[in-house]
């Protein structure tokens, strides 16, 4: 390595923004929706629960399974982040976390789909010890062109930052500041709460859907990345969470759900007991899920509705 190589910035930011993603296709099944459902404890405690059982089964007549919102943040990671292409930006992947996500849904998701994705540099953010590069994927119906939901993935590259002055800080982004709105968890009592008990098989389930990463599976994989055991995914939590809420706010009527917002805080273990606090205010619903046997936060986030909800 030459001494030009080694002054070299990690990332390069005019080449990182100025990325252009290939469009990405995928098709998914009634079976794929029904098993993400599985996936995030629906039915799980109760087989017949009237608010649930529409996500795995027709009855009364209907054609299809109902979706639940929370499947669209499947739609990024269909083939993979694709991080790894883009130029200008050099990681260590062992040390990539998933910090945020934000979903839009513009129409409910239908049963199945051919979906085509529109992947775009959303934000990028240097952190002095950390990188934060953020990924819109706008997922459209290939059939009609209709768009259907947006995932923004907010992607923290620990031990890439720095690539910036330090009195002025490197960050760029692409959408407006009030998109996503200021959490902070109220002080009063949450208007509901709803515990899950999480299957010490939820993980190898989850996975199913997509996600294949060993530190949900393997556990000498996950004890060298410091954790007990096998971890839960975060997106799974946060269709756990999502979920809760359809089903304590929303009657258990899923289309009500128009944007999702989670920042995950700390991992989860299967076994453990999710409690998710909720406190409605309007049309907005914020919420925090803890994990009750740690008394630990996992994820906190809100989920704006379509319209005013009250119990």
């Amino acid at each position: 390595m030459t001494s030009s190589d080694r002054s070299a910035p990690a990332i390069d930011p005019d080449l990182v923004i100025s990325h252009k993603f290939s469009e990405t296709s995928f098709c998914y099944t009634e079976r794929d929706a029904a098993l993400y459902a599985l996936g995030v404890g629906a039915c799980a405690g109760d087989a017949v629960d009237e608010k649930e059982l529409n996500y795995v089964y027709h009855r009364n007549g209907q054609k299809s399974i109902q979706v639940l919102p929370t499947f669209a943040a499947l739609f990024p990671f269909a083939e993979g982040l694709g991080l790894e292409k883009v130029s200008g930006l050099q990681y260590d992947p062992r040390l990539l976390l998933h910090g945020q996500q934000y979903i839009e849904i513009f129409r409910p998701l239908p049963s199945s789909g051919s979906i085509v994705n529109k992947v775009a540099i959303a934000g990028l953010h240097d952190k002095g010890k950390a990188t934060i590069i953020e990924l819109e994927t706008t997922s459209y119906l290939k059939e009609s062109g209709e768009a259907l939901c947006m995932n923004r993935s907010t992607i923290y590259l620990r031990g890439s930052g720095g690539f910036s002055s330090s009195s002025h800080p490197y960050s760029y982004k692409t959408y407006p500041d009030n998109q996503i709105l200021h959490v902070s968890v109220p002080k009063h009592q949450p208007t509901v709460v709803y515990e899950d008990t999480i299957q010490q098989s939820q993980a190898l389930l989850y996975r199913l859907s997509g996600d294949y990463n060993p530190l949900h599976a393997d556990p000498m994989i996950a004890q060298a990345a410091g954790f007990a055991r096998p971890i839960l995914h975060g997106l799974c939590t946060l269709g756990f969470a999502v979920r809760a809420i359809i089903k304590c706010i929303c009657n258990g009527e899923q289309t009500t759900v128009r944007n999702i917002f989670g920042r995950f805080l700390l991992h989860v273990y299967p076994g453990e007991t999710l409690v998710t606090e909720m406190w409605l205010e309007g049309s907005r619903v914020i919420y925090q899920t803890k994990v009750k046997e740690r008394n630990r936060a996992v994820l906190s986030g809100y989920v704006l509705l379509k319209h005013n909800s009250s119990l």
